[in-house]
């Protein structure tokens, strides 16, 4: 029987704690206990199972951890540059972590295990599944006299602890987030709740998997695997890439300058141009002597007190944020509730954000969005890739780790078709296209809607419709009775890999819309505009 292979990762946290107040146990006496009272049950459901360990010792406090530290759990899965043994001697990773940070970790984790090119554009991806869980409670009990361990029952620990192994079994390949018999992507998911088993949810991604008496896993929930063997990391070259990119952040992650603000009611005088949160906003950016980075977490749909109800660009707080998107730090706007997607148009009093630089960050998570800006930052410095300030705020606003609903592309991670209604959008809102309920897709100016720029349809019947990516590369138009009314006519050289893209801007005479095949890196048809070369997508 061929051995099915788990590396357990123990960083610490409390599944590992004893004694009172909690403390984590040293590493050696974790995985002895391990092995002696968990492994006869894990042996049970699985008898070729082999584990190896890795233990942080000291271990990794869950609530004190760097960014640096995301990056020595990411070489517990991929290895050091050269080595070409961790990754390829183990079918899954299980990563034992404290729950204060884990949902920052499981975020970092899956950008930190995905490589990026000189575009932005991927170019490494996991082939294998890499969980992490942890409990609210200990899974020992230490005897204060004799020191002596036990196994506790009363406890989440071992229920998580099965349940991560059943979906690492399952070959679910990516960073996922396991508690309380639910697999969540791990850049989708929060902590919220501090005393009850389900301590964690996903409130803007469905389940990827639920455990029942069996597994029930949601298939088309799933990151898509590599489109090529060029981009897995199973490809020795790929391997190397993506472990010189992790050494390059191990170094640079903690010198990423990091400011997150909260929105909050405070006192303003629009008339002498000054505002509680102004001061307090500056004064966040001038203790880290200005900021890489900034996430505002604002209130609704990322609406911001601008210190100006009637004016806000002579608010104060649009100056700071105007000053400081200036300098070169990228702003991201985000909002404090934890479901929903961010539109910071909707409302006068969040529209004004985009005229001083700030990023909208959609449907991100709070950690998905920190632990995002800090890696591409990190990867930007000068040194490595160089990019300007607009290649993040791009970036920021594209998926590169299902952490996000794609905004200006149709692909897998959208469900590939959009009904009457949906569309996608270019990043500044100039263009969107759209499924039209009458008209079918039409890309229009959302100022002249009257007007379209480009209709698939000359005469629309049976309406409404839908817009769906053929797996063979194929956009087609269906009508109500699945009816073909249009077609691009294109073939993509492998199966799941063309997208629908629409980018640039019509404010500066770029707008493109275009089919792509992400797995030869080529434009197969350009519907409106003129798409970018292969060098500048991304």
């Amino acid at each position: 029987m061929t051995p099915f292979r788990l590396k357990l990762v123990y960083t610490g946290g409390t599944i590992g704690c004893v004694g009172d107040p909690l403390a984590p146990l040293p590493a050696d006496k974790f995985e002895a206990a391990f092995s002696d009272f968990l492994l006869p049950i894990i042996q049970e459901r699985y008898p070729n199972i082999e584990i190896t360990y890795h233990a942080f010792a000291p271990s990794l406090d869950s609530t004190n951890l760097r960014p640096s530290d995301w990056a020595k759990i990411a070489a517990t899965v991929i290895g050091e540059p050269g080595d070409t043994a961790t990754y390829g001697e183990a079918d899954g990773f299980l990563i034992l972590h404290g729950t204060d940070t884990m949902a920052w970790s499981a975020a970092a984790l899956s950008f930190l295990l995905t490589g990026l090119d000189q575009q932005g554009r991927v170019n490494a991806q996991i082939s294998k599944p890499v969980i992490l869980t942890g409990s609210q409670s200990p899974i020992f009990f230490e005897d204060p006299d004799s020191g002596a361990l036990t196994l506790r029952y009363n406890t989440d620990a071992i229920r998580n602890v099965l349940g991560s192994i059943e979906c690492i079994r399952a070959g679910i390949a990516q960073v996922g987030l396991f508690f309380n018999d639910d697999l969540m992507r791990g850049n989708r998911a929060l902590k919220t709740n501090v005393t009850e088993f389900d301590a964690f949810t996903s409130p803007n991604y469905p389940l990827v998997a639920e455990m029942g008496i069996e597994l029930t896993v949601r298939n088309r929930l799933l990151i898509a695997p590599p489109i090529n063997p060029e981009i897995s990391i199973d490809t020795p070259s790929t391997l190397a890439k993506l472990q010189a990119q992790l050494e390059h952040l191990k170094g640079a992650l903690d010198d990423v300058t990091m400011v997150d603000f909260l929105a909050y009611p405070a006192s303003y005088r629009a008339s002498q141009n000054s505002s509680t949160l102004a001061d307090a906003l500056q004064g966040a950016l001038d203790g880290v002597d200005g900021a890489d980075g900034l996430y505002l977490e604002n209130f609704g749909e990322g609406n911001f007190p601008s210190g100006n109800p009637d004016d806000p660009k002579a608010g104060a707080v649009f100056r700071v944020l105007k000053a400081a998107h200036d300098r070169g730090t990228v702003i991201a706007s985000g909002t404090q509730v934890i479901s929903g997607m961010v539109n910071s148009t909707a409302y006068a009093s969040g529209a004004w954000l985009a005229e001083c630089g700030c990023v909208s960050t959609y449907d991100m998570s709070g950690p998905a969005v920190q632990t995002k800006l800090t890696y591409l930052l990190a990867l930007g410095h000068a040194g490595y890739f160089n990019w300007p300030q607009e290649t993040v705020e791009n970036l920021m606003r594209t998926p590169i780790a299902g952490e996000m609903t794609p905004i200006n592309r149709l692909d897998d991670a959208r469900g590939r078709f959009l009904v009457a209604g949906q569309s996608i959008a270019a990043f500044d809102g100039s263009a969107t296209l759209i499924n039209d309920p009458d008209l079918g897709p039409v890309l229009i100016d959302p100022g002249q809607p009257d007007a379209p720029l480009w209709a698939a349809l000359a005469n629309p019947t049976a309406m409404p419709g839908r817009l769906q990516i053929q797996g063979d590369g194929d956009l087609v138009f269906y009508d109500r009775s699945n009816g073909v009314l249009w077609q691009s006519e294109t073939q993509s050289s492998r199966n799941g890999s063309a997208v629908l893209i629409l980018s640039g801007s019509l404010k500066s005479d770029d707008l493109a819309l275009y089919l792509f095949d992400e797995s030869t890196q080529a434009v197969l048809k350009t519907l409106y505009g003129k798409a970018p070369s292969v060098a500048a997508l991304g």
